[in-house]
């Protein structure tokens, strides 16, 4: 897996985010994100990312 994702940050319109941890789940694989501009994080489990859920 890439170190590098291009994914839209909703804090400040940054398009590229940094890989900073992972681990296998019986869901998938969790990856940790941090935006490169500002620190906003969001974590993906098999593909689908937090960002894309409002109201956890």
């Amino acid at each position: 897996m890439s170190l590098e994702m291009a994914h839209d940050c909703p804090e400040c319109s940054n398009d590229r985010f940094w890989r900073t941890a992972s681990t296998t789940l019986h869901l998938g694989e969790k990856t940790k994100w941090s935006c490169t501009e500002c620190d906003y994080g969001l974590i993906r489990i098999d593909g689908i990312d937090s960002s894309e859920h409002v109201g956890f």
